[in-house]
């Protein structure tokens, strides 16, 4: 029998869409792969994506909790920090600052306090 495979796709909290589709779409370049809503009045549920990286976000109560922080390997890592710094977003300058391990880290917080550390290289 075949050894299964798996991905795990963080879910973070949500508490306002615009300002959590301007940070993650607009500032970090992620794609919105798609929304939910059982109606027009239910919380909101997406899913973003970019380079191998899928997270969902989500309204419902009790779906993540906030302050959660999801850790991010990359490979390009000055380039991506080179890429949202020439954004000029308002809210967040991340820095690169060196790894206890080697590599650099480069932490950002969204607006509902969640933390995504990128690492690499």
């Amino acid at each position: 029998m075949p050894e299964p495979t798996f991905q795990a796709v963080p879910v973070l909290r949500m508490f306002d869409v615009a300002k959590a589709k301007a940070f993650y779409l607009d500032f970090l370049g992620m794609t919105l792969d798609w929304e939910h809503r059982f109606d027009a009045d239910a919380p909101l549920y997406m899913q973003l994506s970019r380079g191998g990286l899928t997270l969902q976000l989500s309204e419902h109560h009790g779906d993540g909790t906030p302050g959660s922080v999801v850790y991010v390997q990359t490979d390009g890592l000055a380039g991506y920090h080179a890429e949202i710094g020439a954004k000029g977003y308002a809210f967040m300058r991340p820095g690169l600052e060196p790894a206890p391990w080697g590599g650099q880290l480069m932490e950002v917080i969204d607006p509902s306090g969640n933390r995504l550390r990128f690492s690499g290289p």
